[in-house]
């Protein structure tokens, strides 16, 4: 409870050192910030070539194309993977920081989560923007991406505070984190639609174990299905469940090993 405590406190300090992150981040290119917009964009126009004329595949049976389905599960997966890759290695990077005594090490997963928080934002926006491009008029569920936006932060931050926690005894770790964003990109599943694969039942059991499958698909409901998070209830519980048990872990380990960052970095 500590932990909480402490990041409440400091909620000002995460907020002014997460804009200055994702101020400085880009600061020394010519076009500064919009490459934190534009790299992501690309990406989703690439697989959409790739995937809706190149492969051709088919529409959802709701009839939306392709390429809105993807836009609306790979908005969350972007925010999760830079979510957790950049705060896995905040102590790496604020080293100076964390050998500072006074500093309160804590809120610095935080500022990394909350410097992606603002791309993903944006990308809300320009998704509901693309939809309604293209025909689709917004649904009354999009309300509900607020919620499991809340959902991505809670999951990133649980896992976040585990992974930064190890990095600085095992820097390898970080190279294995990067590994396993590009496995779980597939794995997800982001780029294939589970329902239209002939798979045994276990498999696509296992795979939506996976407690961002319950945030990815909650996208798509709100973007383009219209389903309300509490028409899946078994779903919901299981996510929380699953979020506050890595939570716990994951705060434990960083409590436990913090009187010892400074001496490794």
């Amino acid at each position: 409870m500590n932990i909480f405590r402490e990041l409440w406190r400091n909620k000002t300090l995460v907020w002014k050192l997460g804009k200055n992150d994702f101020k400085t981040k880009y600061a020394g290119s010519y076009f500064g910030i919009l490459w934190a917009f534009v790299q992501p964009m690309v990406t989703i126009l690439i697989y959409i070539f790739i995937f809706q004329f190149g492969f051709r595949v088919m529409d959802t049976p709701n009839g939306y194309p392709y390429a809105l389905w993807l836009i609306a599960g790979i908005i969350p997966w972007f925010f999760f993977s830079e979510g957790i890759i950049n705060a896995t290695n905040c102590l790496m990077e604020y080293s100076y920081l964390v050998k500072k005594v006074v500093f309160k090490i804590s809120v610095l997963p935080l500022v990394k989560i909350l410097s992606a928080l603002f791309v993903h934002l944006f990308f809300i926006a320009f998704a509901i923007f693309i939809y309604i491009i293209m025909g689709k008029t917004p649904i009354v569920q999009m309300a509900q991406l607020g919620y499991y936006a809340i959902c991505a932060i809670c999951l990133i931050t649980a896992i976040a505070y585990f992974t930064c926690s190890i990095v600085p005894f095992f820097r390898d770790f970080g190279t294995i984190i990067n590994i396993l964003m590009q496995v779980g990109m597939w794995a997800c599943p982001i780029m294939w639609d589970m329902s239209t694969f002939k798979m045994p039942a276990k498999v696509e059991f296992l795979l939506k174990l996976n407690p961002l499958y319950y945030v990815v698909q909650g996208y798509r409901d709100s973007f383009m299905d219209g389903i309300w998070f509490f028409e899946r209830p078994k779903m919901t519980i299981y996510f929380w469940v699953v979020t506050l048990i890595i939570g716990v872990i994951g705060f434990t380990v960083f409590r436990r090993l913090r009187v010892h960052f400074s001496d490794v970095l």
